[in-house]
């Protein structure tokens, strides 16, 4: 089975042109105990982490159903779970991200300007499709389209259109949006995040740099 390889995130509270919109009471405890497993742990230290928050935030959207940012941050939660685990058991994982997002996306659609489509969009090209998974390239590029249309200079909805764009070897297209990623104003409230994504981006750069370099060479021998 393809991995659900999905590094999230400090989602969607990007701006240059948008405000950042509050979280709520209720998200931030999971917004700040996610930044700190997904980025400050590794190995058995992160696992641990993703599975104590697991049931944390499975508590808190059980206080507040109906909450779409509550949603979002479950949602995020279970999918990076999912990219760490990976396996069989990373699939049912993903499908619970879908479930909330898509629900927070009725509820809300522009809750954390527009985050659940980022991370949906994301899903729907990292899964297997059918008949294993949900999968489908089209879906996910409509969907992180409207993460970039709600936030269009934000950090991560143009990082993750970046990476679309990367597994789907536009490599100069992704390398502009990475390029446009990088320069995104910084968050006062959520350093820890900006530095790990700002590392991300890097690799992701240097990724599509040597896939242009192999085509400039490929060109230069042809």
């Amino acid at each position: 089975m393809k991995k659900i390889f999905i590094l999230f995130y400090s989602l969607g509270l990007c701006v240059f042109s948008l405000s950042v919109q509050a979280i709520s009471p209720e998200a931030l405890p999971l917004q700040s105990a996610w930044e700190h497993a997904n980025y400050e742990l590794i190995g058995k230290q992160q696992i641990e982490a993703f599975e104590s928050l697991i049931k944390k935030a499975d508590a808190i959207k059980k206080q507040s159903p109906q909450q779409a940012d509550v949603l979002i941050w479950r949602g995020i939660i279970y999918a990076s779970y999912a990219g760490i685990k990976g396996g069989l058991g990373a699939l049912s994982m993903a499908k619970t991200a879908k479930a909330d997002l898509e629900k927070a996306i009725e509820l809300d659609d522009q809750a954390l300007n527009g985050s659940a489509y980022t991370t949906l969009g994301t899903l729907y090209y990292k899964v297997p499709g059918w008949p294993l998974g949900f999968g489908d390239k089209a879906t996910a590029e409509k969907l992180l389209i409207n993460a970039l249309r709600l936030n269009p200079q934000g950090i991560d909805s143009n990082y993750f259109y970046a990476l679309f764009l990367l597994d789907d070897k536009q490599y100069k297209k992704a390398e502009s949006y990475l390029f446009f990623a990088k320069k995104a104003t910084p968050r006062a409230d959520r350093p820890l995040a900006d530095k790990g994504r700002l590392m991300e981006i890097d690799h992701a750069l240097a990724e599509v740099n040597t896939h242009l370099n192999n085509q400039r060479h490929a060109n230069t021998v042809n």
